[in-house]
């Protein structure tokens, strides 16, 4: 298999994942961590910021042929199900530096590397969500809530929790089998 197939094919499976993963149950309704974030940070990680927008933008479109789409706008879908899941791959931008450090054995430089990828990738996905939680979700808020703090207190709470579930997926593995990143 080339390597060019065997990338699209590794994107795919880690979409799938994530789509899997984002089918769990909802424990706290809006204030959910989207655990499908997993997948596509480690997928990103270990392939890099083409293959990882590629898997983020396949996550997106899942939720639309399982139906799994909120749907208010064509706007709001397409920034809470394009945009927002495409930037996930954004994390692939630092796996150049994050891959060196690795290969150099400097755990601790690829862990911080890893947790800036990771809140970088989330924070951009959450901006997202923010901006769709102002402009389109408003509507939700508790009366006399301002939008900016509704949209804030969700989609800040999930963009946190995100964080720290993935973070406590991703930095032992990183520290315990540095292999799985290596590609090349």
């Amino acid at each position: 298999m080339s390597k060019n197939l065997s990338v699209l094919t590794e994107a795919a499976i880690f979409a799938a994942l994530a789509m899997a993963l984002s089918m769990l149950p909802d424990f706290a309704s809006w204030f959910t961590p989207s655990f499908g974030t997993i997948p596509l940070l480690l997928f990103s990680l270990r392939r890099g910021l083409k293959p990882g927008l590629l898997a983020g933008l396949s996550w997106g479109l899942l939720h639309f042929l399982l139906s799994r789409v909120y749907y208010l706008s064509l706007p709001q879908v397409f920034i809470e199900y394009v945009l927002a899941f495409l930037v996930m791959g954004l994390a692939g931008f630092f796996a150049p530096s994050f891959k060196a450090a690795l290969k150099k054995g400097h755990k601790s430089q690829a862990i911080k590397i890893a947790t800036l990828a990771a809140f970088t990738a989330i924070l951009v996905r959450y901006l997202f969500h923010f901006w769709a939680g102002i402009l389109f979700w408003s509507d939700y808020a508790p009366e006399g809530m301002s939008p900016i703090i509704y949209s804030l207190s969700v989609n800040g709470t999930a963009g946190l929790l995100t964080l720290a579930f993935s973070l406590l997926v991703i930095l032992p593995l990183v520290h315990l089998q540095p292999r799985f990143f290596l590609t090349d």
